[in-house]
């Protein structure tokens, strides 16, 4: 998924992005590489990442909410994506 497409993703929900969207491409796209091992039944898409991200969207196949609430797992990609996002950002 480019910055691009980001952008407009963000703009359709009817918000102007405030962060690097290369950045946070970037970051979604490394971070697609670790939960996308072919182990999960539904495939986990870079598009997937960014609505949980943005949007709080769950991924069943990543268990990352359980009654509306997200679980561990849901955090820990949520902070290793929000930790590769700064470090992209900073490197720019």
């Amino acid at each position: 998924m480019t910055g691009k497409q980001i952008e407009k993703y963000i703009k359709s929900l009817g918000y102007t992005p405030k962060h690097d969207c290369e950045a946070l491409s970037s970051a979604i796209n490394d971070m697609i590489k670790s939960v996308d091992d072919g182990t999960f039944h539904e495939k986990t898409t870079a598009k997937k990442l960014l609505q949980l991200l943005i949007e709080n969207k769950p991924i069943s196949a990543l268990h990352t909410h359980s009654y509306g609430f997200h679980t561990a797992s849901g955090r820990y990609i949520i902070e290793t994506l929000k930790s590769k996002y700064y470090g992209y950002e900073s490197n720019n």
